[in-house]
């Protein structure tokens, strides 16, 4: 399981938006100039961004994007939410259907780690994000990719 560009790059846009919203409205085209992200990909996300009242759009010369609330009173769940972006690990989308339309055995603990990711991504507020509040857990280490270093094994003892 894992969080598409769809849900990256809104989050990523936001951030943009909320640091440089100071300085009045903010255009789609220097978000997109800036993030490396299409302008047309852009314009897709705001218009739920806007629907969700997340960002109000400010017409005419000198337009642009500012937030609809204060960065505090947005959390990445909100954001993430807003663009469609589903968080869930379940195989059965939550129907409890995924095994011959019976629960799996490990539907429980799918449906423990979407709640666990909602819970942490609700605390997350986008001044958080902008103020670089959010930093990695000193005791987490570096997830490893697990894939590489079997193959590199599998390589080894093959060539041995």
């Amino acid at each position: 399981m894992r969080l598409t560009t769809k849900g990256r790059f809104a989050v990523t846009a936001m951030i943009d938006l909320a640091s440089r919203q100071a300085d009045g409205p903010v255009t789609l085209a220097g978000i997109a100039e800036r993030q490396s992200i299409s302008l047309s990909y852009l314009e897709q996300l705001f218009g739920k961004l806007r629907r969700y009242k997340l960002v109000n759009s400010v017409r005419g010369p000198g337009g642009g994007y500012r937030l609809a609330r204060d960065m505090k009173d947005i959390t990445v769940a909100d954001i993430i939410v807003a663009v469609d972006e589903p968080l869930d690990a379940t195989q059965c989308g939550g129907k409890q259907n995924c095994h011959d339309e019976h629960v799996c055995l490990t539907h429980d603990l799918w449906t423990n780690l979407n709640k666990r990711m909602y819970e942490y991504l609700a605390s997350v507020t986008l001044a958080a994000l902008v103020n670089r509040e959010i930093k990695a857990e000193p005791d987490v280490s570096v997830i490893v990719d697990v894939r590489r270093r079997a193959m590199s094994s599998l390589r080894e003892a093959v060539s041995a």
